[in-house]
């Protein structure tokens, strides 16, 4: 449904006149007259009020019981007081209550300094208790999971962190335990909690119950600051607030931003911090010196980088992803192109479209929100898991539909976590994401050849409403034709120029849409500007690596052993080369093995720069910490080189590079770094820089419908990949997070498993035919499809694999 229009109304309160929005709770309309009324259960991200705690009485002239503030709507000509008597006698009341079997040990409790519950009793309570009875008690602390510990006494019964459970992640395990003075909060099976978004519960109490583990005891409020940053772990982009002491991160809290997170973090954000501050991160210059990386100073490491990039001058392959800000990557097209007389540059992992095909695909009249997941009419989630690869849509999208009865169809080859929430579901083959675009292409242009199975996802499309979002994954775009689908999809439903609808693509890596917008593409620059002769994709790049075509590879925040399709290549390729350039925070595989020289990268919490969110708002990364060790500016590490290079990049600062950027981008033109503020600036909804996209050179033509993926045969299976939400260095190194760490894992069908005489959790052998098998162990989902099989990573490339039993070493004894 369309956002609901806003009509401002005029209510007294406590004797002052305010306007404020109509329907909107009193609670937060006090707040338009500067009136506060306590609240503890109430939070409005949490959906429709529930009025469990009572704190926010109010008296409301008409009405002889006192109301409450957070479930009483806002209406014209009210008149509200909030200091009275009656009401004042009553929130003392229920201060009271809450405190008699709360304990009191505020000075030991990881909340104090900034507990709700402290403020109210001391604002709102009547300063004394009156209760001499013993308190009950519970076993404390216990590990409601790894991450997050709770003390049962402290509970004030609020339900913020069961609502969230069932309201918002829709994961469904906290429950209320018992009844009246015993009830306590737990999992309905006595399972730890364990999911994608829990550590939200730990800011959603308002007391000292829910606490963050590897928080606990590490620091009082009066001894740390907040620091507005952006994490960078995943295309989320969420803004977040760095807890710091003594420049070290011992927090992650979200920062309220509706247009990017609605104030919501996944767990990989939240505690993947700690990895910052690890023995494994990489914090000095190390260069390959008989065979083992050793550690150097900045000027050997420059020098032997520098000398490798010139001597294969005219033979280098970039590769750009990560973290990598949009100065980085404006600084490493310069160099490569300026410097080293080539266009072998990309930032993409799957996307093999051209200029034309990108500049069709991202034009801004097509751009959608993600806001406008949560109104849209419809949304179609196509060839994208949102919980692995941008963990923060998942819940937008979960709350457009249990609050605004947004329709929901699903077309994935790998079964989502979504699917329960779709009205249509639709299955296909690995690899046939650009196939299924193409034919829902086709099938709202009038074709007639239309598969049965997605004549009910078309017809929900075609009559689900005008306002239409469709999310895409970068890998619809890995045939050409993916692109040239969704951009007739967006077409044939008039989502062209209509606000609240279009096309919202998730990209691989965290910067994708920056590094593209700075230029980081073998055929176009700065802007998409077009360049003479354009370069190899990553793909090209990998094949020519492997044949020996390039002499050098330069790797920047990312490593295509563990990031991207065709690993085989890849490892050749990296075998190949006599060069290998990597800026690295940890050593991976491919920075292991075959590095010469790698440059240490910052962390989320030290970078600065700009970043692009997918959908196009520009957001600011501040330094919150200092780097550690010998750990420099990636600026300053590129404009280094670049002198080395004979290429004069003019930089001195971080400020500097982001000048150059903007007016280097015409869409860019006029972006200072204080206008993107805090919240960021979304450029496509600015008229004038929208203009500044460039145009086609060719028209669009109707998309080619691909071949279908090959079919299993032969006791083989079609094999799809996907990269889980808990892959990468950052929650291998984490320590809170190891437990959840990417393991090889190969999901398959019961039918399949049963066939193979698998059970969950056995060890197996998957081959590809051609030499290559990787170990994993199975796991056995119902919603798999028969003949397909889904791998966690890249260690073996499709289409078709044997899965094998892996034979035991010795008998195991199996649980019946």
């Amino acid at each position: 449904m369309p956002r609901p229009e806003q009509r401002m109304v005029t209510f007294s309160i406590d004797g002052r006149e305010v306007t404020a929005p109509e329907n909107i709770m009193l609670v937060d309309g006090a707040k338009y007259g500067d009136v506060e009324i306590p609240v503890f259960c109430y939070e409005p991200k949490l959906g429709q009020p529930v009025g469990a705690c009572r704190m926010c009485l109010v008296e409301i002239e008409g009405i002889p019981k006192l109301q409450t503030g957070c479930s009483t709507p806002v209406k014209d000509g009210m008149v509200v007081h909030t200091q009275t008597d009656r009401v004042k006698t009553a929130q003392q009341a229920v201060v009271e209550f809450l405190l008699i079997n709360h304990p009191l040990d505020c000075p030991v409790c990881d909340k104090g300094g900034e507990c709700p519950l402290q403020d109210i009793s001391f604002g709102w309570g009547g300063g004394r208790s009156r209760f001499i009875e013993p308190k009950r008690h519970f076993e404390k602390p216990l590990e409601l999971s790894p991450l997050v510990a709770i003390d049962r006494e402290r509970c004030i019964l609020c339900y913020r962190c069961v609502r969230f459970s069932q309201e918002v992640s829709e994961d469904y395990q906290l429950v209320f335990q018992e009844r009246g003075a015993h009830t306590f909060v737990g999992t309905f099976d006595g399972h730890p909690y364990v999911a994608p978004f829990s550590g939200n519960i730990i800011e959603l109490c308002p007391v000292g119950a829910l606490t963050s583990q590897p928080y606990r005891f590490r620091a009082r409020p009066w001894d740390i600051e907040g620091s507005g940053g952006i994490c960078t772990l995943c295309p989320g982009q969420c803004n977040v607030t760095f807890t710091v002491r003594d420049e070290r991160v011992l927090r992650v809290l979200a920062r309220d931003n509706a247009e990017v997170d609605d104030g919501w973090l996944c767990d990989r954000g939240r505690f993947g911090y700690q990895a910052i501050h690890v023995d494994e991160r990489i914090t000095q210059p190390l260069v390959r010196d008989g065979g083992e990386l050793r550690p150097v100073s900045w000027e050997r490491a420059l020098d032997d980088a520098a000398a490798g990039l010139r001597r294969a001058a005219g033979k280098v392959g970039v590769l750009a992803g990560g973290g990598t800000s949009n100065e980085e990557g404006f600084l490493l097209q310069k160099i490569v192109r300026d410097g080293l007389g080539t266009n072998d540059l990309d930032s993409r992992t799957f996307d093999a479209g051209d200029r034309d095909a990108t500049l069709a695909l991202h034009d801004p009249a097509l751009q959608a929100t993600v806001a406008d997941l949560e109104f849209a009419h419809t949304v179609l989630v196509l060839g994208v898991e949102p919980v692995d690869d941008m963990p923060i849509l998942d819940l937008r999208i979960r709350k457009g539909v249990r609050r605004h009865r947004v329709s929901l169809a699903v077309a994935t080859a790998r079964p989502s976590s979504l699917d329960a929430n779709a009205k249509q579901v639709v299955r296909f083959a690995p690899g046939d994401e650009a196939r299924a675009a193409a034919l829902i292409a086709g099938a709202l242009g009038g074709s007639s050849d239309v598969p049965e199975e997605l004549a009910s996802l078309v017809a929900q499309l075609r009559d689900g409403g005008e306002d239409v979002v469709i999310l895409y994954g970068e890998r619809v775009l890995a045939d050409p034709a993916g692109a040239a689908a969704l951009v007739a999809i967006a077409d044939a439903l008039n989502l062209r120029g209509r606000d609240g609808a279009g096309l919202l693509g998730v990209p691989s890596t965290a910067n994708a849409r920056g590094l593209r917008e700075a230029g980081v593409l073998p055929f176009a620059g700065p802007g998409l500007a077009p360049v003479d002769r354009p370069g190899r994709s990553t793909s090209e790049i990998a094949t020519a690596a492997a044949a020996g075509e390039l002499a050098a590879l330069w790797l920047v925040g990312t490593d295509p052993l563990e990031t991207h399709p065709e690993r085989a290549t890849w490892d050749a390729g990296l075998e190949r080369a006599s060069t290998i350039i990597a800026h690295a925070g940890y050593l991976t595989a491919g920075v292991l093995e075959h590095a010469t020289v790698v440059f240490p990268t910052e962390s989320h919490a030290e970078h600065e720069g700009t970043v692009v969110h997918p959908d196009g708002r520009v957001q600011r990364l501040r330094q919150a910490i200092a780097r550690p060790g010998e750990v420099r500016a990636g600026w300053w590490i590129l404009s280094e080189l670049a002198k080395r290079l004979g290429v004069d990049v003019r930089v001195l600062t971080g400020p500097m590079a982001s000048t150059q950027l903007f007016a280097a981008v015409p869409f860019y033109a006029g972006l200072t770094l204080d206008e993107i503020g805090g919240k960021g600036l979304r450029w496509p909804a600015d008229a004038s820089a929208a203009a500044a996209w460039p145009a086609t050179e060719t028209a669009p033509t109707a998309p080619a419908v691909p071949a279908p993926a090959a079919d299993a045969d032969d006791g083989r299976l079609r094999l799809g990949s996907y990269r889980s939400i808990w892959a990468g260095p950052e929650v291998a190194a984490s320590p809170a997070l190891h437990f959840l760490r990417a393991r090889t894992r190969v999901e398959l069908s019961p039918h399949d498993a049963q066939r193979l005489g698998l059970f969950d959790g056995d060890k197996v052998t998957i081959g590809d035919g051609g030499g290559t098998a990787i170990e994993a162990t199975a796991s056995v989902r119902a919603a798999i499809p028969a003949g397909s099989a889904f791998l966690e990573g890249n260690g073996v490339e499709g289409p078709l694999v044997d899965i094998r039993k892996r034979p035991a070493t010795e008998p195991v004894a199996l649980n019946q």
